[in-house]
């Protein structure tokens, strides 16, 4: 059943990842202006915030195999959609409501898998998470590039809308929800403003959440300034995907190899931070550098860090959150990662700097960030 699980987390992201490649040219071929491509790229991102916060409170009600359910077949909708848009606006339109139901998908998966994880194994079981979340990157934007550019650009959203279909009618029959066969506590989730608060500010949540925030942003950054850079430096396109994909092949290792008896052994805040060191060096390399090889070593370090901040952001989410408001605690710290992607390429492009100055802004960022975590960690800790 945990399998199953993992399987559901890496469909959930290939929907993302396959329109990583296909999204900008289908909106360009609409005719769209370049503000209009930005703001139909971004537009799942904040939708996607929305959704997350509403999923939080009815996966804590409802129950996470309800709305899991009810995500997978809503977002399957969403993508049949895609094929009848004609216009920019349109696909905006579209974007928002695909954003909204993706918001409901992640946090219901690991509310799901949360729930079902011992104390002492949740490092290794969010390091596999992890892991699904590092072959959906590798895998979906191959699929959507090749499968447009041998099927036409439907088909991707074709395929992509039955596999969900699929899914959903899999999990409706072989999941089991534990959270409502347990104990009725969805009777007594309350749904006040105050409870989101203090989700909030809670000194270990907040800790994860921050951590998500700023892994997304600088992923964001470099998704921005990386293919830039290697276009500047008069290298073949084909590194931009070579380098990104190192990044994520060496943290899949360390999420599948016994490197991930690492995140239930060191303290979660600790692996947070020695990541956040790792991706400021990574970000500082890569901004410093042009030679082939340093830059793959840069994307290594890269991966490093990310392999560390992932699994334990989100063991410290299931750590430090009841069942009965765990949900919600997802909720929001999916929130907190779709901010972190929207504001990391706002900032690069409101700036207006070349790339290694971007790579370099992401770094100072990165580094503060980093600060601030460790002072707080001390304090925690104290």
């Amino acid at each position: 059943m945990l399998y199953f699980i993992y399987i559901i987390i890496i469909i959930a992201f290939l929907d993302t990842f396959s329109q990583l490649p296909i999204i900008a040219p289908f909106a360009q071929s609409l005719g769209a202006t370049s503000f209009m491509i930005g703001l139909i790229i971004g537009m799942y991102s904040l939708a996607n915030m929305l959704g997350n916060v509403i999923a939080g409170q009815w996966i804590d009600k409802f129950g996470r195999k309800k709305i899991l359910v009810f995500g997978l077949v809503f977002v399957s909708i969403c993508l049949i959609g895609y094929t009848f848009v004609s216009t920019a606006e349109q696909l905006l339109l579209v974007r928002l409501i695909h954003g909204i139901g993706g918001g409901f998908l992640i946090p219901a998966a690991f509310a799901f898998l949360s729930d079902r994880t011992e104390p002492n194994s949740r490092g290794k079981a969010m390091a596999f998470s992890g892991a699904c979340v590092g072959i959906a990157a590798i895998l979906g934007p191959a699929f959507g590039g090749i499968t447009k550019g041998v099927l036409g650009i439907n088909y991707v959203f074709y395929i992509i809308s039955a596999l969900f279909i699929v899914t959903a009618l899999l999990a409706s029959v072989f999941l089991k929800d534990i959270f409502i066969s347990k104990s009725k506590l969805e009777k007594k989730v309350n749904f006040k403003l105050s409870e989101i608060i203090k989700l909030l500010l809670l000194p270990p949540l907040l800790n994860a959440y921050i951590g998500a925030f700023s892994l997304m942003l600088t992923l964001g950054i470099l998704a921005y300034m990386l293919p830039l850079k290697i276009e500047v430096s008069g290298l073949s396109t084909a590194f931009s995907g070579m380098l990104i994909s190192t990044f994520g092949i060496v943290a899949i290792l360390i999420f599948l190899l016994p490197t991930n008896k690492l995140f239930d052994k060191v303290q979660r805040g600790k692996m947070v931070f020695y990541g956040m060191l790792f991706v400021t060096f990574a970000l500082l390399v890569l901004s410093s550098f042009e030679n082939v090889l340093i830059l793959f070593f840069a994307m290594m370090i890269y991966g490093i860090g990310f392999a560390f901040i992932f699994p334990s952001v989100t063991a410290l989410v299931v750590d430090h959150s009841h069942q009965s408001e765990r949900g919600r605690a997802f909720g929001i710290f999916y929130a907190f990662f779709s901010l972190g992607v929207v504001a990391g390429s706002f900032l690069i492009g409101a700036l207006n700097v070349t790339p290694n100055e971007g790579l370099l802004v992401g770094a100072v960022i990165m580094a503060i960030i980093a600060t601030v975590t460790k002072w707080r960690l001390k304090k925690y800790l104290n």
